[in-house]
């Protein structure tokens, strides 16, 4: 009997298949949480980095959440028309966009805060698998960024 020569690219042999789909699976598990929020997903992980650092260039964000200027430009627009963000040129580079989390942009941080539990009720792993599964796909995007 001859190997099926075509077997490489049945679906279930694909490892970016079930990552696609899982991905869009949590992101799903997200929308009630965010829409609450006002936020989109992407929305949402560009504001975690901003709690975290208050100001950031364009492009360090960009490099943060793996997204190219054409999708941030209007997430960044976005954000600012809803007051949580404010984009300003830096005063000793006016190449680099400088963006910053306003008042308003804070106190989301506190509406955020329920998330998080949120999500952990719906994704059924244990903490040992998320812990492994998170060590995996970070070890995947730092074999990507060549790290």
């Amino acid at each position: 009997m001859e190997p099926d020569r075509y077997a490489l690219l049945r679906l279930e042999k694909q490892l970016c298949f079930p990552l696609y789909a899982a991905s869009r699976e949590v992101i799903r598990h997200y929308r009630p949480h965010l829409d609450a929020l006002n936020l989109t997903y992407t929305q949402y992980i560009t504001m975690m980095v901003l709690w975290a650092e208050q100001e950031i260039s364009v492009k360090r964000l960009g490099r943060q959440l793996y997204l190219d200027s054409g999708t941030l430009t209007p997430l960044l627009k976005s954000l600012e028309a809803k007051g949580y963000v404010t984009r300003t040129r830096s005063e000793s580079d006016e190449r680099v966009v400088l963006v910053r989390l306003t008042d308003a942009g804070l106190a989301l941080q506190e509406k955020a805060l329920s998330v998080p539990a949120g999500i952990r009720s719906c994704i059924h792993l244990t903490p040992e698998e998320s812990e492994t599964l998170y060590k995996l796909l970070y070890k995947l995007l730092a074999d990507e960024k060549g790290i």
